[in-house]
């Protein structure tokens, strides 16, 4: 005597209202898309093009060590700088130039993991690596970088250190943002007794 085993449902947690066709058998992919990856190309060269575009007016109009007054604390000062940002490391060109490489590399990995997570990661990863790329190529190719804005109580910068500093900026906020969404979600949600 055998006996048959009746057909198993196929119940899942987040079907539809029958309980067993699934609403989605697929988790979202987080890989970045190409319209995310177009976004952090144009972001990345729009940096680029800024910093070596202000580099070569800043080069071509004021002798190294010139400097002119703007406006307030603000001064155009033509200086140069073989570390990295605001002058940092200034003896370890060489080193510099592969840590900022392996700094690219890193984020290239991670975006393209990870590009779709956050809408703001394209903005702010096209700000650093356009930055880093833009300030790497004058390394290895001139063995220094061009800075020139000059606020007087701060080591002088160039526009590639502002992208730098402004993406992740943006990337620690947009963390931070994140960081505290699931939590109001959690209290509005329902099923906790209170806020």
């Amino acid at each position: 005597m055998s006996e048959q085993a009746p057909p198993a449902l196929d119940v899942r947690v987040g079907s539809s209202t029958d309980a067993l066709s699934p609403v989605s058998t697929a988790s979202r992919s987080l890989a970045a898309g190409p319209a995310q990856w177009f976004a952090l190309v144009a972001i990345a060269c729009a940096a680029v093009a800024a910093d070596q575009i202000t580099k070569h007016v800043v080069s071509s109009q004021l002798a190294l060590g010139e400097e002119t007054h703007v406006f307030g604390p603000l001064w155009i000062h033509h200086v140069q700088n073989s570390g990295i940002a605001f002058g940092l490391f200034a003896s370890a060109t060489a080193v510099v130039i592969v840590l900022t490489a392996i700094a690219v590399g890193w984020m290239l990995v991670f975006f393209a993991r990870s590009g779709a997570r956050h809408p703001v990661l394209p903005a702010a990863l096209g700000l650093v690596i356009g930055g880093s790329v833009s300030n790497l190529a004058d390394r290895v190719r001139l063995g220094h970088v061009t800075d020139f804005i000059d606020l007087r109580h701060w080591p002088a910068f160039n526009l590639a250190d502002s992208f730098i500093v402004i993406g992740v900026a943006i990337l620690l906020v947009s963390l931070i943002a994140g960081e505290r969404r699931p939590v109001a979600r959690g209290q509005s949600g329902g099923g906790g007794s209170g806020g």
